[in-house]
């Protein structure tokens, strides 16, 4: 019996392009969305004292992903020069050239733009500090080239929606709120780490900077320390904020899943980094579950 031999009908234009842009945005990747809304969902529970206003929640969520997709557009736009160099980043469309530079700024513009215009339904205080958001953002990508500390800068910028957050909830950024942002400026730094240390020799080979090049041989004791720093910022913010028996057991539980993550760096393999890193998405749960489960039932 003979078989007959089809051609598959090409993609249309306007879907390949989708497509491309979707990668640009890591749609298919949704981690680094998840690292920010955690953070931001804590700040917003603390702020209102339980489930924050709908409207609220849904600026905060609906901005969450646009602002980490156009951090990572600006991103791939600064990095096009070291992506191509890299194992893990030379597929990605700016990489290519499947997408060109001026489309990528494009983007950028118009995922900020509506971003803007949902902070814009808020009030002053929180449209202000916006435009630090803002800042922090499109500059992140650049420091790479200039310090070996970007990821102490990636915890700035991720962390900006939680005074954000404090200020559309209560009108004003309370002492708490710096806390909460110092504590995720640590944990950034830590997580962004294990992500470091899957790329540093493809990194030192094109001469960027990162905090596992500048830990060396010292990372995991240095890792060990920040993941410290961040369990003692967490319960400051707990003690700070009068929580109870939910969040003290949320806070173990993520010490207990920090632990496990040196066992999967163990050996500083990329792969076991790269599971290390993708795993912090486990504490932020941990954490939230905690916060969100005090107010609702610590009483």
């Amino acid at each position: 019996m003979g078989y007959e031999r089809y051609e598959s009908a090409p993609q249309p234009r306007w879907r390949e392009r989708l497509g491309q842009y979707w990668k640009l945005v890591r749609g298919d990747r949704p981690i680094g969305v998840l690292l920010l809304l955690w953070p931001t969902w804590w700040a917003l529970w603390l702020a209102a004292g339980g489930v924050p206003d709908l409207w609220t929640l849904f600026v905060f969520t609906a901005g969450v992903w646009l602002t980490r997709s156009a951090g990572c557009v600006i991103n791939d736009y600064a990095d096009r020069w070291l992506d191509p160099q890299v194992e893990r980043t030379r597929g990605r469309p700016l990489a290519t050239g499947a997408v060109s530079g001026r489309e990528a700024l494009l983007v950028f513009a118009a995922l900020m733009l509506v971003a803007f215009a949902l902070v814009l339904t808020l009030n002053r205080l929180t449209v202000y500090l916006s435009f630090a958001g803002l800042f922090l953002a499109a500059s992140y990508p650049y420091l790479k080239r200039y310090t070996y500390l970007p990821q102490v800068y990636l915890g700035l910028a991720f962390g900006w929606g939680i005074p954000m957050a404090f200020a559309a909830v209560q009108g004003e950024v309370p002492p708490l709120a710096w806390v909460l942002y110092g504590a995720n400026i640590l944990w950034a730094t830590a997580y962004d780490t294990w992500y470091a240390m899957v790329d540093r020799d493809d990194d030192i080979r094109a001469g960027s900077k990162s905090t596992a090049i500048l830990f060396g041989d010292m990372d995991l004791v240095i890792q060990g320390v920040l993941y410290a720093a961040v369990l003692f910022a967490l319960v400051l913010v707990g003690r700070q904020a009068g929580l109870g028996v939910y969040y003290w057991a949320g806070l173990g539980a993520a010490a207990l899943l920090a632990a496990w993550e040196f066992r999967m760096a163990r050996r500083r393999d990329r792969d076991g980094c790269f599971r290390a890193f993708l795993h912090n998405h486990w504490i932020g749960v941990a954490v939230f579950a905690g916060i969100a489960l005090d107010s609702a039932l610590g009483g």
